[in-house]
């Protein structure tokens, strides 16, 4: 059955426990694909929006590699968490394995672990909801996908509760374009159209990424294309928080520390 993270840490904010490992059996999905030119920087490092595309692209395959494309083909991420312990580099091969670290009728945990050939690796996880696209709101999965996921972990009951609740600040915004390609067949914006903000906001605090470190992004409301986004922005000595705001309404919140490794 799946491994457990160390219980000396698991008392602290769930924000900075770290993620379980690889489990030793069940259901993993396991894929390998080279990294593209367009998902580095210009360190010819892998960028984080560059990540989040894997992700997504690793969710699809995991689902069209089990057969449930058809049947569970809408999902809504509702957190990601993106631990980059050890740098990815370009040129690399990458081996991407995705498994359930949690589950309910309704939505999971997913995680997705990143090893390049070069000795690169990133932890993620992310919480996924299942929708119903007619009514816009979750659906239960059918009972063979639950049993297959159920295989990587003892979470059956798997509860939302939100790690970033910090209050936007009162300090000035900075406004963030958005571009018609961002949006998905839900009329959202995209996950990684966020991740471009979180990149641009998070270039300069290279403090905070010169060893392992943790991004976390929660998404609150769904964004449009066509409605004006500003970013918020504050910083302390170990992290930095960026608000995603429309009418003054926060839409999602993201922070990047530095993590343990």
């Amino acid at each position: 059955m799946n491994q457990v993270a160390d219980p000396t840490v698991t008392a602290a904010h769930p924000s900075a426990t770290p993620l379980v490992p690889v489990p030793d059996s069940g259901h993993i999905f396991d894929v390998t694909r080279r990294l593209g030119t367009v998902d580095m920087d210009e360190n010819q490092y892998l960028r984080i929006d560059g990540t989040a595309r894997h992700l997504q692209d690793a969710g699809v395959d995991h689902l069209a590699h089990i057969g449930a494309l058809e049947s569970h083909p809408h999902w809504i991420v509702r957190r990601t968490v993106i631990d980059v312990l050890r740098p990815i580099t370009w040129p690399t091969q990458l081996r991407i394995r995705r498994w359930c670290s949690g589950i309910s009728p309704r939505w999971c945990t997913m995680r997705v672990r990143i090893d390049s050939d070069t000795g690169g690796l990133i932890e993620t996880e992310g919480f996924w909801i299942h929708m119903n696209k007619e009514t816009m709101s979750p659906s239960r999965v059918a009972d063979e996908f639950f049993e297959l996921m159920s295989t990587t972990t003892d979470e059956h009951r798997l509860r939302w509760r939100q790690w970033l609740d910090e209050p936007r600040p009162p300090t000035p915004a900075t406004r963030f374009p958005l571009r018609r390609t961002d949006t998905d067949h839900f009329q959202h914006i995209t996950n990684t159209a966020y991740w471009h903000a979180v990149h641009e906001f998070t270039a300069d605090a290279t403090d905070l990424v010169q060893g392992p470190h943790r991004f976390i992004l929660e998404y609150n409301k769904p964004i449009r294309y066509g409605e004006t986004l500003d970013i918020h922005t504050a910083r302390t000595p170990d992290a930095l928080t960026l608000w995603f705001s429309v009418d003054h309404g926060t839409r999602a919140i993201a922070q990047l520390r530095p993590v343990a490794s």
